[in-house]
């Protein structure tokens, strides 16, 4: 891997997302960028912030804008200071249009795009997934790491494994781009129909695959719903983990009847998601 994007919101400055880029970059030896999503229709306050009793106050509106111009300067200025203290390469990006058009242009460029899995580019909160972190990992061109709130040293390597080819495929990224993790316990997690037996999907194929990527691997094959099993499990892991999954592979349309399970694992467990899909 030789380039790694982080993305910030200056005005919420995500300071978890920074620390998981520094210690991968640093672990990589990889060039780090930072984007900041300067989106000039996004601020911190609203409308009604500017009304006084003669109307809209442009006393109060210049007043905010340079609060927003203090905020977004400071948050570039601390990833700065960081990335120095680090001895890392990095750069600064300061995009000043949409900012999901922005960063998905970004991912164009990436190896592998790092963001908080909270991020939402608006000034009014969002349940999880938001909308901001939907639209950018149906559009990504690299694959997507999101972070938890809280910077924690990861500990174990979760790969979700379907037997499909976009699971396949996001391990094989995961394997590619951060080898470095290799040491780390990994643990391969497929859930079958209850009425099955406790094959592995493709057995001797994947086991094949990952002997050569993974050979110290551990497989734990469940019965049941994918998504209340997985969920079972993970609650049950006291390390912090990062998991590996292909997401967001199916349709639109698709999504609107079946929540992805990225999108179940955003709201239930908070732990480092790799996510990679193959279109």
């Amino acid at each position: 891997m030789k380039k790694i994007t982080a993305a910030f919101d200056g005005l919420k400055y995500a300071e978890s997302t920074r620390d998981y880029a520094l210690n991968l970059a640093k672990q990589t030896n990889t060039h780090l960028v930072g984007v900041f999503l300067d989106d000039p229709t996004y601020t911190s306050y609203k409308v009604y912030d500017l009304i006084s009793k003669e109307g809209v106050s442009e006393e109060r509106l210049k007043k905010k804008e340079e609060k927003d111009k203090l905020l977004r300067a400071e948050a570039a200025a601390d990833f700065e200071q960081a990335c120095k203290q680090a001895g890392l390469q990095f750069t600064l990006h300061h995009d000043r249009k949409i900012a999901i058009h922005d960063l998905v242009h970004e991912t164009i460029y990436s190896d592998l795009m790092i963001i908080s899995a909270k991020e939402t580019l608006t000034h009014y909160p969002e349940n999880l997934p938001t909308r901001f972190i939907r639209e950018l990992l149906s559009e990504s061109q690299c694959p997507v790491l999101l972070v938890p709130y809280k910077y924690k040293p990861i500990q174990k390597i979760i790969l979700l494994y379907d037997g499909e080819p976009s699971s396949v495929h996001a391990i094989k990224m995961f394997s590619y781009l951060l080898p470095v993790l290799k040491h780390l316990d990994v643990e391969v997690i497929a859930v079958n129909p209850v009425n099955s037996s406790l094959h592995l999907p493709d057995n001797k194929l994947m086991k094949e695959f990952m002997k050569r990527h993974y050979p110290k691997v551990k497989y734990t094959i469940l019965k049941g719903w994918a998504e209340d099993e997985i969920i079972q499990h993970l609650h049950q892991i006291s390390e912090n983990v990062l998991v590996v999954m292909g997401a967001y592979q199916r349709s639109t349309v698709s999504r609107w009847f079946r929540e992805s399970m990225a999108d179940i694992l955003m709201k239930e467990v908070k732990f480092p998601l790799f996510i990679a899909h193959n279109k």
